[in-house]
């Protein structure tokens, strides 16, 4: 071979000579069927990640139950200090008023007509009961209003009725108050028998009542009305007209008043 034929070039086709270039990742080489082992789909073995996002606090429910609780605290320690409030304050009134209660007996009872009528079986009364009020209180003025009543009964009937006077009685005061009573009770025969029988004996049960309103004077406060009661068991020795009737026992009691 000579020399020119050695220095001869010879067009190569650069295209023809590359290799082939591999096939596209977009097309699986193996179908996707073909893929799948024992296992399971890879794909659904290892899912696509996803991004968890923080969840926002919740707040706390608010505490209904805590707050009626505490209102109902709070309610209960106002109305004890109310109340000790009161105690306190009624304490105080008693020690600078020191307060008694009045006291009350019936000292003299005369029968100025005691008349049967035997057709009817009605009696006409009239006595005169003469009442001693006690009042024993340094700072305490008691007001007698109107609107009271006397009464004296045996064996359940009212026998005669009146009225206590209206007055104000003072401090450390001693009042005697003479009242006229009057009636004409229907009384049946045989109480009008038993009348009769205990007046021979010279034992006569009576009952005293009285119901009088009054009004407590403190310094000078006063105070509501209230319904005072007195109470007295009486023995007597006869219910003869124009005749001043000795009292063999009296016992009273008082109620409704409080001081």
């Amino acid at each position: 071979m000579s020399m020119a034929d050695q220095q001869k070039i010879h067009p190569v086709d650069v295209e023809a000579a590359r290799p082939p270039a591999p096939a596209s990742a977009s097309v699986p080489l193996v179908p996707r069927d073909l893929q799948r082992s024992d296992k399971g789909d890879p794909a659904e073995q290892y899912p696509p990640h996803h991004r968890t996002l923080p969840v926002a606090p919740l707040r706390p429910p608010k505490r209904r139950r805590s707050c009626f609780c505490k209102c109902c605290c709070w309610t209960l320690l106002s109305i004890i200090l109310l109340i000790v409030l009161v105690f306190a304050a009624a304490g105080i009134l008693y020690l600078v008023f020191d307060p008694k209660i009045p006291k009350y007996s019936i000292d003299r009872l005369r029968v100025s007509a005691f008349d049967i009528d035997m057709a009817s079986f009605t009696a006409r009364a009239t006595f005169s009961v003469t009442v001693t009020s006690k009042n024993p209180n340094k700072r305490i003025g008691i007001y007698y209003e109107g609107g009271s009543r006397l009464s004296v009964l045996y064996s359940g009937t009212t026998l005669c009725s009146g009225s206590f006077p209206v007055f104000y009685q003072g401090h450390r005061n001693t009042s005697v108050v003479t009242v006229a009573l009057t009636g004409e009770p229907q009384m049946g025969s045989s109480l009008l028998a038993a009348l009769q029988q205990q007046q021979q004996t010279g034992n006569v049960p009576l009952e005293f009542r009285g119901d009088v309103p009054v009004r407590v004077k403190l310094g000078e406060l006063k105070l509501r009305k209230v319904t005072s009661k007195v109470r007295c068991d009486l023995v007597v020795d006869s219910l003869s007209s124009n005749d001043l009737v000795s009292i063999k026992a009296s016992n009273c009691e008082f109620k409704g008043l409080k001081l």
